[in-house]
């Protein structure tokens, strides 16, 4: 019996040794080969097809518009979004904005074999100007888009149109020729914004054309055809009602030219000199607005640029007081990749039925993206 015991005792410290041994082989063996093993074929399959993105936006403002001064801390975005890539030619897109609403959801098939030709359906932001398109991790103002942007793309402030962000729903063909020297989007949209029906039988028609004749240089002119469908009334355009279909155009123009990433950064995707300018125009009913803007954005030392912008814009063309001009000068530092602090002084000069008087608006910002 004492030599059964000996032995059942010893098999046991053998068995410890061994799987001690095997156990240190496992843990020497690199990160990679591990999680090689450990992750089944259908989570590796999952997560080499579905990429997640976010950012958020936070900051303080201070203002004194009619002689009123306000200053507020404020969160203007928490997004969070998922891309999946069904195939090698089929993806899909859903984005939500925790501060708000469901942003977009959208399909992407691509037709070609390389990239001349696109097909996108659901709802997304629409090619008109060419800002609308683009990030506010991207853009260099804390407000983020112009006046004649916000207003004439959908951002929301058109009362007759409603807070849009600049999205709406529907159908888009694009893509790149001649070797990515032209790139050309052609969308039929709802016209009515996002996560709302169609609120009359017409579509929308936007079109753009863009010219990149060299590295860094494009030329953007884009067109929108329209008849909305008022959700509000405007003091500007009082002969529209809610309700009421109206004629709804909008055409814009420009260029931007971005240098090459500036090699004093360590963060060098985010670090190219850039200007860019557009003018635009529409047309609500029978009431014609304009405006236009020129951003620059000028690395200087390190992770440290200035910005500098001027915008105009009249939402009345036939009638004084509508108009409002915006002069900013910050600066923003990129303490890793994506994500900055920002600081903008900007002057309002603004028309008498926007502000009693002219104004001093100060905003300072952090972004955190991935």
């Amino acid at each position: 019996m004492k030599r059964i015991t000996c032995k059942l005792r010893t098999l046991a410290v053998m068995m410890a040794v061994f799987s001690s041994v095997a156990a240190m082989g496992q843990a020497s063996q690199p990160p990679q080969e591990q999680e090689k093993k450990e992750k089944p074929e259908w989570l590796k399959e999952l997560s080499s097809r579905i990429t997640l993105s976010g950012y958020a936006q936070a900051g303080w403002s201070y203002q004194n518009p009619n002689n009123k001064a306000t200053n507020a801390y404020n969160l203007k975005r928490t997004l969070l979004w998922a891309k999946a890539r069904i195939t090698d030619r089929w993806s899909f897109l859903f984005m939500h904005d925790f501060s708000s609403v469901v942003q977009e959801f959208y399909t992407d098939y691509r037709l070609s074999k390389n990239n001349e030709l696109t097909v996108r359906l659901g709802q997304f932001k629409t090619a008109f100007s060419m800002e609308n398109p683009l990030s506010p991790t991207q853009l260099e103002l804390i407000d983020v888009y112009s006046q004649a942007v916000l207003y004439l793309a959908g951002e929301g402030p058109d009362p007759l149109n409603g807070v849009n962000y600049g999205r709406d729903m529907g159908l888009e063909i694009y893509g790149d020729l001649f070797k990515n020297v032209i790139h050309y989007e052609l969308a039929l949209m709802s016209g009515q914004g996002i996560n709302r029906k169609d609120l009359n039988n017409q579509k929308d028609f936007i079109a753009k054309l863009e010219a990149r004749p060299i590295d860094g240089l494009r030329f953007v002119a884009s067109g929108y055809l329209g008849t909305g469908c008022a959700v509000n009334t405007a003091a500007w355009n009082p002969d529209i009602k809610v309700g009421d279909n109206y004629k709804r155009n909008r055409y814009s123009i420009g260029a931007e030219y971005k240098t090459a990433p500036y090699t004093g950064s360590k963060y060098k995707e985010a670090r190219p000199a850039s200007i860019r300018a557009e003018w635009l125009g529409g047309k609500d009913g029978d009431v014609c607005s304009r405006g236009g803007y020129a951003t620059v954005c000028i690395p200087v030392v390190n992770a440290l640029d200035v910005v500098a912008s001027g915008e105009t814009f009249n939402r009345n063309t036939k009638v004084d007081g509508w108009d409002q001009t915006n002069l900013t000068i910050g600066l923003q530092y990129w303490y890793y990749k994506k994500c900055r602090v920002q600081l903008q002084y900007t002057r309002c000069l603004c028309g008498d039925k926007i502000s009693k008087n002219d104004y001093d608006w100060v905003q300072a910002q952090v972004q955190v993206a991935f």
